[in-house]
């Protein structure tokens, strides 16, 4: 299987290990699911149904009927 690099900051990093352990997953499962769900997707605002997949099947994103994330918070996913 091929390989990726990616380049993040160390403390988002850090961040995406802790929740990764204390969901019992990897980061490059997460990785991998949401670069799955994006090359599956072909419209225009697919890429954004995809992130939010990504993050429901997660559990991040709206609890409560509020957002929760920034638009920020979106570019580190």
């Amino acid at each position: 299987m091929p390989n990726l690099t990616i380049t993040v900051d160390a403390e988002t990093l850090r961040r995406a290990r802790v929740r990764a352990v204390q969901r019992g997953e990897s980061v490059n499962a997460m990785l991998a699911e949401a670069l799955r769900r994006y090359a599956d997707n072909t419209g225009p605002g697919d890429v954004f149904a995809a992130i939010e997949a990504v993050a429901d099947a997660h559990g991040l994103g709206v609890e409560s009927g509020e957002r929760t994330w920034s638009r920020d918070d979106l570019h580190r996913v």
